[in-house]
């Protein structure tokens, strides 16, 4: 499955924001704690170079708590502040103000010395579609400042969030990459809803999120009377073991079409639903060990 999705506006969006970061003393960057590695985007690191960052594990309520802590630590090891958030709800949001404030110290304590006492810490809040930035953005300011949407590509353009006397936000749209060179990045955004559902087939898409949950959190799949996992069997790839479990909890759920065939294809779309909404438990897809590969 070769996912690619890189509108014309993504690449305006990165000129701008190559522009946009002489005005701002920080790069807010969030992730999808679900999955640290496939929601950062590459480029990033690059356009911003040495700006201090702040990485936020948003969702992280919908993730492996170990996973969360293990990513926490990779990315301080790094050098980057860390905050874990869920910003539907708003948990961890209230951090997020004296998180940015702790990770530029040393630069508030030369401003003092200077005399800009007062001067509002600027922030540049960036991540892939979907991420849940402007969720965020909405919580961190009390009010429906930004679009907010569950999917991707809401965010078109530029806008400044004042917060409050000492903080104001610049919002970016979404920026993926030109190209995926793991075809489990693609797999992974997918997954989350980072990219549109129209341009790949769901029922394949639903055969490898099985699959890797049957590998992995096997007692998620409980959620589809799938008490036990059938094995994957010698020679089968993936998509082939991650139809037959798909299949038998299409059965078992009751899901089928004229004819009497089991309807994978709806239940696929109920599982992605049910993954992306958090209904069948706290996962990480991905551990830091992969990003050292």
């Amino acid at each position: 499955m070769n996912i690619q999705w890189y509108p014309g506006h993504m690449t305006k969006t990165r000129r701008q924001m190559e522009a946009d970061l002489k005005l701002v003393d920080i790069v807010v960057e969030l992730v999808d704690a679900r999955i640290p590695l496939s929601s950062r985007n590459p480029d990033i690191d690059a356009i911003c170079g040495q700006k201090p960052r702040l990485v936020v594990l948003n969702r992280a309520d919908q993730a492996d708590p170990e996973g969360n802590r293990a990513w926490g630590a990779w990315f301080r090891g790094k050098g980057f502040a860390v905050l874990e958030t869920d910003a539907k709800t708003g948990k961890g949001v209230g951090q997020f103000g004296p998180a940015v404030r702790e990770a530029l110290k040393e630069q508030i304590a030369r401003w003092r010395e200077k005399g800009l006492v007062g001067r509002p810490v600027r922030a540049m809040v960036v991540g892939v579609p979907n991420v849940g930035k402007s969720t965020f953005i909405n919580k961190v300011a009390g009010r429906k400042s930004a679009k907010a949407g569950d999917r991707p590509g809401v965010t078109r353009g530029k806008q400044w969030v004042h917060v409050d006397q000492g903080l104001d936000l610049l919002d970016t749209p979404g920026i993926l990459w030109p190209k995926f060179e793991d075809e489990r990045t693609g797999l992974h955004l997918a997954f989350t809803g980072a990219v549109k559902d129209d341009i790949m087939d769901v029922e394949t898409l639903g055969c490898h999120l099985m699959a890797l949950l049957g590998a992995r959190y096997p007692a998620a799949l409980s959620a589809y009377k799938l008490e036990a996992v059938p094995a994957q069997e010698e020679g089968e790839n993936e998509v082939a073991w991650g139809y037959r479990l798909l299949e038998r909890c299409a059965q078992n759920r009751g899901m089928r079409i004229s004819g009497g065939e089991c309807d994978t294809e709806r239940m696929a779309r109920v599982l992605l639903d049910e993954f992306r909404g958090g209904k069948l438990g706290r996962f990480t897809l991905e551990l830091p060990e992969e990003a050292e590969r």
